[in-house]
């Protein structure tokens, strides 16, 4: 057996020990959920407890040969080495780095089984953050499942003898270091035709690089943009929007039209004549919805960001909205419309809304609100200080805008 590293902790299991188990489940990041019986020590010399152990890229219901590589306080984790009887939801992946690039997580996964989880993960999400039982509707599928992101961005790390290494994403499980990515199944076809030559004038530029760096691809209108600060241009619908290459947009444009149109009649319901977007970028759902409402404001805490949803509301003859670069701390100051007919929709990063943030919206107190997120977890820990003070679930509804990955969409509809 290999020699351990020097922090590993040989409690319940030998390092790379080799084990038979169930997947009961599956985490949120995607991994099966194994439970195996270990001595209880303290309850008596027979008696035993479950210890749960990780793997990924397994499905619920399949028997797995694993390899452990880590005990942790309270769980170990394993290498998934050998399928012994497979799930009927199993999936040959599309692409040949899959298991060691760490950028997809389900491609073993048949597509409608991927949907099923993710609405299941955002119903236990619920459950066990906010303790609330809601129907949670099925995740709405991506209309396309391959060749779908309009943005990438592989990285490399620090030239070594003016000689750059692997270019490409971080390896399945790690924080640092690179898997070599020639070609990417996910993202889209002009994408993919342009990876290699920059990939090639990357590396014969190798001796200007004295660090590690990030490459952009970016599709607009065809062609693939690797400038950051180019103009980059998206079509929602009838729409067009502009933007900066290595600034945030939806990254696929295929389910957009289905996402904003669902956000739209979620705030438009009932008698709700003005919006709110608070986190407005370059305008994507102020200038989506405007058509369902009297009067937008987008909000923007970046005055470059409020410039380019200005400059898109004009673009496409949208003349019901106005552009606010407020600051974080007085978010609604110049929002003069009734809270009683006024929805405000929110899409935050990642890490969710601030408390800062959250104490506005509730001492505006609008009629409703919708919350998208790209993270359910902040999403529900959010949404239990909103209903604390006041707001009532309606709806809930998963997106698929990153198919054969672990991420989604979620949007969840509140009123007063």
């Amino acid at each position: 057996m290999p020699r351990p590293p020097k922090k590993f902790h040989p409690h319940p299991f030998e390092y790379h020990q080799e084990l038979e188990v169930s997947i009961d489940s599956l985490t949120n990041l995607g991994d099966g959920i194994a439970r195996v019986a270990i001595p209880d020590d303290e309850a008596g010399e027979s008696a035993t407890r479950d210890w749960v152990v990780f793997v990924p890229f397994c499905l619920p219901g399949e028997k797995v040969r694993i390899r452990v590589f880590r005990n942790d306080k309270n769980h170990s984790r394993a290498d998934l080495l050998e399928v012994l009887e497979a799930s009927p939801d199993r999936a040959e992946p599309g692409c040949l780095l899959y298991g060691e690039c760490g950028g997809c997580q389900y491609q073993h996964f048949k597509y409608e089984a991927q949907l099923a989880w993710k609405t299941r993960q955002v119903t236990e999400l619920l459950e066990h953050m906010a303790g609330i039982k809601h129907e949670v509707l099925p995740c709405h599928p991506s209309p396309k499942l391959w060749n779908y992101r309009s943005k990438i961005t592989p990285h490399f790390g620090r030239p070594k003898n003016d000689v750059i290494g692997n270019i490409g994403f971080l390896p399945n499980g790690r924080r640092s270091g690179q898997i070599d990515v020639v070609q990417c199944p996910i993202a889209m076809e002009e994408i993919n035709a342009a990876l290699p030559r920059l990939r090639d004038e990357t590396r014969q530029r190798a001796k200007s690089y004295k660090r590690g760096a990030t490459l952009l691809l970016r599709a607009t209108e065809g062609r693939v943009e690797t400038n950051h600060n180019a103009v980059a241009t998206e079509q929602v619908g009838d729409l067009s929007f502009n933007f900066l290459a290595g600034d945030f947009f939806q990254n696929n444009p295929y389910i957009l039209p289905a996402f904003t149109s669902h956000v739209a009649g979620e705030a438009s319901a009932g008698d709700i004549k003005y919006l709110v977007d608070a986190y407005c970028g370059s305008g994507l759902f102020a200038i989506a919805l405007a058509k369902d409402f009297e009067k937008v404001s987008g909000v923007e805490v970046s005055e470059t960001a409020a410039d380019w949803a200005r400059q898109n509301a004009e673009a496409n003859d949208i003349e019901n909205t106005t552009f606010l670069a407020a600051s974080a701390e007085a978010i609604f100051k110049d929002i003069d419309f009734p809270a009683a007919e006024t929805a405000i929709v929110i899409d935050p990063p990642r890490k969710g809304c601030s408390q800062e943030f959250l104490d506005q919206l509730i001492a505006f107190g609008p009629a409703r609100v919708v919350y998208v997120s790209c993270n359910p977890a902040t999403q529900v820990r959010d949404l239990a200080i909103l209903t604390e003070a006041g707001f009532k679930l309606e709806k809930v509804q998963p997106f698929d805008l990153f198919p054969h990955t672990r991420h989604l969409e979620s949007v969840m509809t509140l009123s007063r």
